[in-house]
């Protein structure tokens, strides 16, 4: 008994070491890095331009198509309740918001995309931050237990449309007292360090807290695989060129990206539980 509380305490002071690591992370990358604003053109351009069968960047609209796939399998699986090995109610929460905001993200992207403008890229970012915010809860309550999983998710939810606010330039001074003034930040720093920090902080975590289920290696092959995705959307037009303009890193990126989903869609199906958590054992004789 002494153990598993000596044990416990340890795992609560890496999650709060954890935590406040990746607030000053945050705080550095927004107040010591330059703004980024919205309203770059070059944000909207990307290599291949070309236009099959009357679609206007044909590539990058189509190679959304695996995200529906992956989407609605995932949503049906979930929503089945046998299919995959989920034990906790948190985590259906989390991983069935997980497949329909992937669900939401084929037709968004697809609809930016289709001519790549401030207007439209809301509908792109937008779930891909609720995809984000689920993944990562979904993460907490496995490793750190189902309220820290949960509070997360409303928690990052509210970040999620506040990321996007801030970006879009829009007025929400009801929800913060910021905004006073119609002050306009016009600024992705914001949605940019949303999306940094979970890539970070899931490899970090998988390593220093113990795993609730097998098959715990998806956690970081999904993660490289959709650090390779933004790598290669980086990289665009260099990829581009490379291949001998066939396919450009952008529409790699968004193979790449439903990669990551598919292997955390594999972990789901096959992983199995390795232990049950001392708070799941209270109660229990």
């Amino acid at each position: 008994m002494v153990w598993l509380t000596n044990q416990q305490i340890g795992t609560w002071k890496r999650k709060r070491i954890l935590v406040g690591s990746l607030f000053i992370c945050w705080l550095i990358l927004m107040f010591f890095t330059p703004k980024v604003p919205l309203h770059s053109f070059r944000h909207h351009v990307f290599a291949d331009k070309r236009n099959f069968m009357g679609v206007p960047n044909t590539l990058n609209v189509m190679t959304n198509f695996p995200f529906l796939i992956i989407g609605v399998l995932g949503f049906v699986l979930c929503l089945g309740g046998s299919f995959f090995n989920i034990s906790l109610k948190g985590e259906i929460w989390g991983w069935t918001l997980f497949y329909a905001s992937v669900s939401s993200l084929a037709f968004g992207s697809a609809y930016y995309h289709l001519k790549p403008d401030d207007n439209r890229i809301v509908w792109d970012t937008l779930p891909i931050l609720i995809a984000y915010s689920s993944l990562f809860s979904s993460f907490l309550v496995e490793r750190a237990g189902e309220r820290v999983g949960l509070s997360c998710l409303v928690l990052l939810l509210f970040i999620s449309v506040l990321s996007v606010a801030y970006a879009r330039q829009v007025q929400i001074e009801v929800i913060i007292c910021v905004l006073v003034d119609g002050r306009v930040f016009n600024d992705l720093r914001l949605c940019l360090t949303f999306q940094l920090i979970p890539c970070l902080a899931i490899p970090v975590m998988t390593v220093l807290l113990p795993p609730k289920y097998t098959h715990s290696r998806f956690w970081l092959l999904a993660t490289a695989a959709h650090a390779v995705s933004k790598i290669e959307g980086l990289a665009d037009s260099k990829i581009y060129n490379f291949n001998g303009y066939t396919i450009s890193g952008h529409s790699l990126g968004h193979l790449c990206s439903a990669l990551a989903m598919l292997l955390f869609t594999v972990m789901l199906l096959y992983r199995s539980i390795r232990f049950p958590r001392l708070s799941e054992l209270k109660g229990h004789p």
